[in-house]
């Protein structure tokens, strides 16, 4: 389980200077959910700039959890896998670490690297939110995975919520393990509505601009 904060001001002189959502690289060692960025949210009415994520622990699987979730889902046969990721994973335990001893001046300070003029005062901390990440062979997963019935009659997303960049092709993945005999009859449609399906566009450079320019265009992106 990991955990997350936010900072946040509602002082209308520094929102009225942002308007947008923009991020950077994470630090080095860090996990790609960590990536800091700097956003304009409208909550009720208020709008409002956050800045994070910082990490943080609770031995709890949701935010309301309870305190001994992680304990009681120690078993033997999990037991060996969860030392292994402590110990493959030393510089995500080190980051980790350092965020918990991260004050509040410490994590405005973090802020000022994008807005230099940001004071300690006009900026307080929110938790985020709570999520349990999946371990896999030893390994600490941060992206999505789906896991389906062999039969095809349920299936489920763990990992990292997904958003826009990862909704289709998690959803095309559903579509294709949990309806095996209609896919092939829904294909045509799917290449209709997705011209590039099946084809990787890393590997076209005229091809990725194409795609982008066609998205651009049909969201009303371009000049």
């Amino acid at each position: 389980p990991i955990g997350g904060q936010w900072l946040k001001t509602s002082n209308p002189a520094i929102v009225a200077k942002h308007q947008a959502k923009v991020y950077s690289q994470a630090p080095v060692g860090a996990p790609p959910m960590s990536v800091p960025h700097l956003d304009t949210r409208v909550v009720d009415g208020e709008t409002s700039l956050l800045f994070g994520p910082f990490a943080t622990f609770s031995p709890k699987f949701l935010k309301q959890g309870g305190m001994l979730d992680i304990v009681t889902q120690v078993r033997p046969h999990n037991l060996g896998s969860m030392l292994k990721v402590a110990f493959t994973n030393f510089d995500l335990i080190k980051y980790l670490v350092s965020e918990l001893l991260k004050t509040h001046h410490k994590k405005v300070a973090t802020l000022r690297e994008f807005m230099p003029t940001a004071a300690d005062g006009d900026w307080e901390l929110l938790q985020a939110g709570q999520r349990a990440q999946v371990m896999k062979g030893g390994k600490l997963q941060f992206g999505t995975e789906v896991v389906a019935a062999a039969d095809g009659t349920i299936a489920g997303l763990l990992g990292a919520s997904p958003g826009a960049s990862t909704a289709v092709p998690v959803m095309l993945d559903v579509l294709q393990r949990c309806f095996p005999e209609q896919y092939g009859e829904w294909e045509p449609k799917l290449q209709k509505l997705i011209p590039t399906l099946g084809e990787k566009l890393n590997d076209s450079a005229a091809d990725a601009r194409a795609s982008m320019g066609a998205t651009a265009k049909t969201l009303d992106l371009t000049a």
